[in-house]
């Protein structure tokens, strides 16, 4: 059991973290987008932890946005794809959150089983 856990925890990561590269650069932007949005993401959760229960997701989605944003504007100079690129990655950061509580929702399941197992 608790190889399964680890094992959906690890692709609940995994999966974070493709999403809001995909979205990225879905919206335009470029593979540097994809890697801005995931490095501000992280960095933005871990500034985000001091505020209670919602400050690392808002600083996740702020942190997506400004990475892709800026790592896509260092790229093409142009302001309309830079924002682009990062309202996609807060878009996939978003899609990844529901994914990842979904899969938290499999790993709680998991836990009742064996609980009652």
């Amino acid at each position: 059991m608790i190889a399964i856990v680890l094992a959906l925890a690890f692709l609940g990561e995994i999966i974070e973290n493709w999403i809001g590269f995909r979205y990225a650069k879905r919206y335009g932007g470029s593979s540097r987008s994809g890697w801005g949005a995931l490095i501000g993401g992280l960095i933005g959760a871990v500034i985000g932890v001091p505020v209670a229960v919602i400050g690392s997701v808002i600083g996740a989605l702020l942190g997506s946005f400004v990475g892709a944003a800026l790592f896509e504007y260092t790229y093409s100079r142009h302001v309309g794809i830079a924002s682009r690129a990062g309202w996609g990655a807060v878009v996939g950061r978003a899609a990844a959150a529901a994914a990842k509580i979904a899969i938290g929702m499999v790993i709680a399941v998991v836990g009742v089983f064996a609980a009652l197992g």
